[in-house]
């Protein structure tokens, strides 16, 4: 049975600045404002297009070393994409399948950005504790972001 988990995380930041940063560039951006968890970050396959694959390596004492995602489809005019995980981040350990949905729309004098988590939790794993994990992710790489673009106003533009 698959579980699925949602997001909301507003932002003082336009829709596509933030898109860039978060979901188009993150395989760049990473590894510069999040040097304490995310290590590197390399294209394994493809130029960042769909079908694309980029893996993340995490530091040291995480909760995995590392994690390869697909990005399944890309929509920069409407600042939405979906990724589908390939590789560790618990993949055949904690879930048997994970994905995710991300869309970043405008509200205010910035963003709300909206995620959808979705997968299917192998025999024993509690629901809900990942659920929270992922959540706590999303919204720490989010914030980031925000943090960086409102520092630098003129990335990403």
């Amino acid at each position: 049975m698959s579980s699925t988990w949602t997001l909301e995380i507003e932002t003082a930041v336009s829709c596509p600045r933030l898109f860039k940063a978060s979901v188009v560039d993150w395989h760049n951006l990473a590894p510069k404002i999040c040097s304490d968890k995310i290590v590197s970050a390399v294209p394994v396959e493809g130029t960042g297009g769909v079908g694309s694959i980029r893996q993340f390596n995490f530091a040291p004492g995480g909760p995995f070393p590392l994690i390869k995602e697909r990005l399944d489809s890309l929509d920069v005019e409407k600042c939405e994409a979906k990724s589908t995980l390939v590789e560790g981040g618990g993949l055949g350990t904690q879930v048997e399948c994970a994905s995710t949905h991300i869309k970043v729309e405008p509200k205010a004098k910035g963003s709300v950005v909206k995620v959808t988590g979705t997968y299917k939790p192998l025999p024993g794993v509690k629901v809900a504790e990942e659920s929270e994990k992922a959540k706590a992710a999303f919204s720490e790489v989010i914030k980031g972001c925000e943090a960086f673009l409102v520092a630098n106003p003129d990335a990403y533009n």
